[in-house]
């Protein structure tokens, strides 16, 4: 009897670990915004946890959301990260992302996940101004409407960066129409959109611009650690703090896997990643050196489902304007 109690357990243990490993083999496929190097760093470590392959699209949330729509017939993704938390929730609104719970979702920001998106990670918009052009700067929003600022702004692209979208939808959110008349008054003060993120910040990195407006902050901080001559900060009049949402598909080719993703993406690891990477971690228990913490910026008085139902008009007529 003994022997045959042995032999049984055997058979489970064996059973379970060929379970395991049947579940952890073939691959994952991740969509997911800047910056690449976190990214690139997330897969490379889920990839030596799990036998898992990591097939990556790398690219702005205008770019992952045109590339969705472009493979809908025969869907390729199962792990879908943006920069935008309300095109997280236009998404899973249109009935397209599965239910999951992973692994320390109970240690989130509260409102940072909702059974569908999971906000592993944040950043805040902010000012960035090169100090050898404007060696010290505090001015709210409406404030860089001033001539002394003429021809000296910048700003990401709305329909490529899903930060700046949300950012502008939160502020004509929070201010209403009244709003449109900072974004007016700075269209008129000579503020230009000359790309993303990258290249918008790149424009006031070189001393072409002096202020790049509604930035995101990692980028930022990563640029100063380099020794760039910039600095940041959180406008008096408020912000918008964007968790960015991962989500699986519901036409996720491999389910199983992208399940693990997620669970991993909130691990100890992956948080301490987006960390060191200047993003805010989406885990409440995880610490900052030197930077502002979520408590500590402030923001806007809004409401993410009504941003979700006018952010792509809000970009478009930001766009607009600035081209008039």
């Amino acid at each position: 009897m003994k022997k045959f109690w042995m032999v049984l357990s055997a058979i489970v243990v064996a059973a379970s670990l060929y379970a395991a490993n049947a579940m952890a083999a073939g691959t994952v496929t991740v969509y997911s915004p800047s910056p690449a190097g976190l990214a690139d760093k997330i897969a490379a470590g889920f990839e030596a946890k799990y036998d898992i392959k990591v097939e990556q699209f790398q690219g702005t949330t205008g770019n992952i959301l045109a590339r969705l729509e472009a493979e809908a017939a025969n869907p390729v993704a199962d792990v879908v990260i943006l920069a935008s938390w309300s095109d997280g929730l236009s998404y899973a609104a249109q009935d397209m992302v599965a239910d999951y719970t992973p692994a320390n979702a109970d240690k989130l920001v509260d409102g940072w996940f909702d059974g569908k998106l999971v906000g592993y990670s944040a950043s805040a918009i902010s000012v960035i101004y090169n100090t050898t052009i404007f060696p010290e700067l505090s001015a709210d929003w409406d404030e860089l409407a001033d001539p002394m600022y003429q021809d000296e702004l910048v700003m990401p692209d709305p329909e490529l960066s899903g930060s700046c979208k949300d950012f502008i939808s939160g502020y004509i959110d929070a201010f209403g129409e009244e709003g449109w008349m900072t974004w007016e008054a700075l269209a008129d003060n000579g503020m230009t959109i000359p790309g993303a993120n990258k290249a918008a910040l790149a424009a006031v990195t070189t001393g072409e611009k002096g202020i790049l407006v509604a930035g995101v902050d990692y980028n930022a901080y990563s640029a100063i650690a380099k020794g760039e001559p910039l600095a940041l900060y959180y406008p008096e009049g408020g912000t918008v703090v964007n968790p960015r949402p991962a989500m699986i598909l519901k036409t996720a080719p491999n389910m199983d896997n992208a399940k693990l993703y997620m669970d991993y993406l909130l691990s100890d690891e992956v948080q301490q990643m987006v960390v060191d990477a200047y993003l805010l971690a989406g885990r409440t228990d995880f610490s900052y050196d030197n930077r502002a913490t979520i408590d500590a910026i402030p923001l806007f008085d809004y409401d993410w489902s009504e941003m979700m139902e006018i952010s792509d008009d809000c970009a478009a007529q930001l766009i607009a304007l600035c081209a008039e």
